[in-house]
């Protein structure tokens, strides 16, 4: 997933328990969930604090700026909560709270008025790891595992993004004959002829942030789609805004 998003151009943060983080764009938040072939979701972060009570999880998730990634009219909770080594612990109970300092922290952008979250999604995912705090928007939706080809599977199959990551481990390319006498549902062989032909594996299917075009401009998405990845990709490229991504 590294090599991938550094050669898509990105700069790497950091790397940690099977996320990678990296600087980008709007279209970067497209040419991520259109490219890489190894990350099961994209998520763009807004923001970091500690907490140890449920009154330092109120107040720092208060203090983020929600209403500047969500509009008036979009439907906004915590689709997900995971806890390691932190004192706390229920994923129910840490959602709750945190929906109310969403709601309230949306007060300070729109008004004391009631949100009828009538619009578009805007999934957050939250980790505490450690009694950090990390608040990250889900772009993807729907994991990136499912690229939108397969209408039907075998049973137990593998993920295609596992599938994506163990050729890329292989000496394995293009111009090399790839045989899989026991394909199940071809799995590995739809992934490789994806790489073969340079398709991005993202092409067939939606993401959650297409619809999102007061972030992401609808000429990002076309663009990200429209260039393929070549040399010029592996050099820096200009950010007009630095988001702080990952990938996991």
């Amino acid at each position: 997933m590294k090599r991938e998003i550094t050669e898509l151009g990105y700069d790497i943060t950091a790397v940690d328990n099977g996320r990678v983080s990296f600087l980008g764009d709007a279209e970067a938040i497209a040419r991520a969930n259109l490219w890489l072939r190894t990350a099961e979701r994209v998520l763009l972060e807004l923001g970091r604090f500690r907490a140890t009570s449920y009154e330092e999880l109120f107040q720092g998730t208060l203090a983020l700026p929600f209403g500047e990634l969500i509009p008036r009219d979009g439907r906004f909770w915590v689709a997900k909560a995971t806890s390691v080594d932190s004192k706390l612990f229920s994923p129910s109970d840490i959602q709750s709270v945190m929906k109310k300092a969403m709601v309230r922290s949306m007060e300070k952008k729109y008004g004391a008025v009631p949100f009828l979250e009538t619009g578009e999604s805007y999934p957050f995912r939250v980790s505490i790891q450690k009694d950090m705090v990390t608040v990250a928007l889900d772009t993807s939706g729907v994991s990136l595992h499912k690229r939108g080809y397969r209408t039907e599977t075998a049973r137990a199959p593998i993920t295609e993004t596992l599938a994506a990551a163990l050729l890329l481990l292989t000496p394995w390319h293009a111009d090399r004959i790839l045989a899989d006498p026991f394909c199940g549902s071809g799995t590995f062989l739809i992934e490789a002829a994806m790489m073969a032909s340079n398709m991005a594996p993202g092409m067939n299917r939606e993401f959650l942030s297409q619809n999102w075009e007061h972030l992401i401009p609808k000429k990002s998405g076309t663009t990200a789609l429209t260039r393929r990845r070549s040399c010029s990709f592996r050099s820096p490229r200009p950010i007009s805004r630095a988001l702080t991504l990952t990938a996991a």
